[in-house]
């Protein structure tokens, strides 16, 4: 069963912390087996890919064969249905045309002392893109990674994913196709990351690293930053459903199931006012597990980390809502647009009875890649900007600099650094 916390018992406040405390993860020390996995990358580059590749994805490649051929790509079109394929293009395209929407305008003007100011924006020139391999592979991740980066104008994209005996998933190259990816490597592991940032005979270094993976790859991404810039350090999904008795209980579970099938540390809660609703809820999350395929994943989820919680009045599920920050937050209730409003952490919100996340996993338009474990505190979702950056402008003419220069000098004198004050104060001599 999951956690059943009420907002109205005495000890709420506790429990609900210890709740919010929970390690959903287990902690596995990868850090030394990454470290020499990433120094040997460095060390032997095409020659150490090839030999972990046939370690860990039991398949032979050669610096030759590394890459996949658009040729290779277009054979796995005629692998995928229509309907698959047609389902990707919609998705592709409401994605873009979201995304085109964030794309920031520079700023220039002059201020009141004659000053000229401003900033630009520009892509970073390359990124990686790591897409977790097999038959079990996610195409929307491909489109939701890859998409911003070409609105935001990136010149070279580059997509590893390993192919462990060989297999992938023809989807995920159809969505390749789609997000016009030139660049494709049958690669994975925290060797893939390595490549990416350091570069290897084949393959040419990158500046940022995105996309998902396991413990491996996480570690690698935090062991090359800096180096290069990455996305986030993604955890287990997880879902915050606020429903009130109006909904029917079938539908809620299924929403919560939809994070729970993810994997066993996955998180799916529900907040409600109606204790009667959330035993309905409760029930017919039962009644879906005995049906979904994926039911031993999801049902070990929902036991060891699904929550419901119960409050006197929606009025109070605001701040819980803040508190567990969640990746996704889906508002079942009357007037979501006005109840959003007083929401301030979350990664994504749905809104209504009849917009289930998982739309927004595959079709909505915003990205599906989001801050989990608490992090929608100080971060947001994969957008366009993750894949810019911005130079700043400043210009001061002959009669300006006599505006501002002497504050420069006084405060460069303060701080002790005479170089810093002597470049301005001899430029406001020449103007006297």
């Amino acid at each position: 069963m999951p956690s059943r916390l009420k907002s109205t018992d005495a000890n709420f406040a506790t429990d609900f912390n210890n709740f919010l405390n929970i390690k959903r993860e287990a902690q596995v020390d990868v850090e030394a087996v990454v470290s020499d996995i990433v120094t040997d990358i460095r060390a032997r580059g095409d020659q150490a890919l090839i030999d972990y590749t046939s370690r860990f994805d039991r398949f032979e490649i050669t610096a030759e064969t590394m890459r996949i051929t658009p040729e290779e790509v277009a054979a796995a079109l005629t692998n995928c249905g229509q309907d698959q394929l047609d389902a990707l293009q919609l998705a592709a395209k409401r994605i873009r045309a979201f995304h085109e929407k964030q794309l920031p305008e520079d700023l220039n003007y002059e201020d009141q002392d004659g000053v000229k100011l401003g900033l630009k924006w520009g892509p970073v020139e390359a990124v990686g893109m790591y897409v977790p391999g097999g038959l079990a592979s996610y195409p929307s991740s491909v489109l939701m990674n890859a998409i911003p980066a070409k609105v935001a104008g990136i010149k070279r994209l580059v997509m590893v994913v390993p192919t462990p005996d060989g297999e992938i998933n023809p989807l995920v190259l159809a969505a390749a196709s789609i997000a016009d990816i030139g660049e494709i490597y049958r690669i994975g592991g925290a060797q893939a990351i390595a490549a990416l940032a350091f570069g290897t005979d084949s393959i040419q270094p990158v500046d940022k690293i995105v996309g998902p993976g396991n413990a491996y790859v996480a570690t690698a991404k935090r062991q090359v930053f800096g180096v290069v810039g990455i996305d986030m350090i993604a955890g287990p999904s997880e879902i915050l459903v606020v429903a009130d008795n109006l909904n029917d209980p079938s539908w809620i579970a299924a929403d919560l199931l939809s994070q729970a099938e993810h994997d066993t540390a996955a998180q799916a809660i529900l907040i409600t006012d109606d204790t009667d609703f959330a035993d309905a809820v409760v029930q017919a999350v039962d009644v879906h597990l005995q049906k979904l395929p994926r039911s031993e994943i999801a049902g070990k989820s929902w036991e060891d980390f699904g929550a419901v919680i119960t409050v006197e009045n929606m009025e109070h599920a605001t701040g819980l809502i803040d508190r567990i920050a969640p990746e996704h937050l889906e508002l079942a209730i009357e007037a979501p647009e006005a109840f959003a409003e007083n929401v301030s952490h979350a990664g994504a919100i749905f809104l209504g009875r009849h917009t289930p996340e998982a739309l927004g996993d595959y079709i909505g338009g915003p990205n599906h890649v989001l801050p989990t474990g608490r992090s929608a505190r100080f971060s947001s979702g994969l957008g366009v900007l993750d894949f810019m950056k911005r130079t700043t402008l400043l210009g001061v003419s002959e009669q300006s600099i006599g505006a501002i220069g002497p504050a420069a000098v006084t405060l460069a004198e303060a701080e002790g650094l005479d170089a810093h004050a002597l470049s301005v104060a001899l430029r406001l001599a020449d103007g006297e």
